[in-house]
Formats: structure tokens, sequence, C-alpha cells
């Protein structure tokens, strides 16, 4: 895969992000990795408007950012320091979904509930509120992403990785359709979470690892 590709892959995701209301205006970012360098959303932009040229291209390592007259998203420690200490991360989204975000002013842990939620996304966590845009909001998120794949951060939003774009977005979907599940039963009474056992039944599925292996391919 070249960098043209993964451009173009960023794209497609990132217009997902906004046409399901995961984002509005130029809030959220979303970056994927590829040979030592990770392909970010640029700052001030909404993620619908970016073309294929327009990611900023930045070195995993140094940091240092390819001079295309863009800046990266202002969250870019965030998705530098994933990266850093998880080579098995290949994509982050970083979303504000309503949801989530709700979900965050009333609750912290997000219980497993249904068969979606626990193949594709098993256990999410929760990082109080730390200032956006800030190292320690990033080493808070990287503390996190060698144990989780989704990461709810207090009063702000979700972060969710994965091996590529595909399966980082639809982690980011579940985990929202997640907190609405949750934020609506709880309004009659305490859900009904799954037992730990029920949990690991569904992950054993021949079905649920053949939809595993399928969230591998980018396509």
């Amino acid at each position: 895969m070249g960098s043209q590709t993964i451009r173009e892959e960023l794209c497609k995701y990132a217009r997902k992000t906004v046409s399901n209301k995961l984002v509005v205006g130029p809030g959220g970012n979303i970056s994927a990795r590829l040979d030592g360098k990770m392909y970010l959303s640029p700052s001030g932009f909404a993620l619908d408007e970016i073309e294929p040229e327009q990611w900023v291209e930045v070195d995993i390592e140094s940091g240092s950012v390819q001079d295309k007259g863009l800046r990266p998203s202002s969250e870019v420690l965030m998705h530098l320091y994933a990266y850093r200490v998880n080579p098995a991360i290949g994509a982050i989204v970083h979303t504000h979904p309503p949801y989530c975000i709700a979900f965050t002013l009333v609750e912290r842990t997000l219980p497993v509930m249904f068969p979606d939620q626990a193949a594709l996304v098993g256990k999410t966590t929760y990082v109080p509120y730390v200032l956006p845009t800030t190292d320690k909001l990033a080493d808070a998120v990287a503390a996190e992403v060698n144990d989780y794949s989704t990461i709810l951060l207090g009063n702000h939003g979700l972060v969710t990785t994965g091996r590529n774009l595909r399966e980082a977005y639809y982690r980011t979907e579940v985990v929202e359709e997640s907190a609405k599940i949750y934020l609506i039963a709880r309004a009659i009474r305490e859900p009904k979470a799954l037992t730990d056992e029920e949990h690991r039944e569904i992950a054993s599925l021949e079905s649920e690892a053949y939809r595993i292996q399928l969230l591998q391919k980018m396509k």
C-alpha cells in the first residue's frame, strides 16, 4: 500500500465520520500509519473537506512535519504517543460523538451489553477530563492503548484504534451505539450487561472470528 492509497482511505473514513454525525464542524481528527510515518488530518479543517493531498505527513519517531503549508491537527501529540507505544496500531480515530460525550457526563464504566459490542470492541476504558491538545492528554491516552482499543474521554469524546482505518472507524460506530443504548435503557432501569462468560462465548464464535478477519482488510 502506498501513501496515495492511505490518503484516499483517510478521506473515505473522514467523510463517514461527518455523515454519521460523529463530529461537527472542524472537530475530531483521524490518522493512519505507513512506513514509519503517520498521515494526520490538518488543523482547522472539517474532516469531510480534506482532499487526499492535504493529509499531513508526520515522522512518528522524530515528530517532524513535512512542510506543505498545512499544520497537523492540534491533537498531533496524542496520535504520535499512541503510535510510539503500540506498534500494532495502524489507525486512530478521534471523534466527538454526542452519546459518548453524554455518557461521560454521568457515568464512567460502559458495560458490554450486546454481541457486536462484545465481538468488535470488548471493554472500553475511561480517562477523566484532561485539557485537549496537551501532552497530558497524549500521555493519558498512550497509557491505555496497549490494553484497550476504545477510550472514552471525559467531557470530550472518544478515541478508537485499530489495525487499519476500517477497524478503528467501526469501533467508533459501535461504541457510540453502545453509549446510546445504555442511556436509553438507564432511563428506565439499570441495564443488564453480558456476563464475562457470555462475553467469552461470543468472542469464541467462528462467525465473529470471520468478521474480525474482514475488518483487517482495508477495503
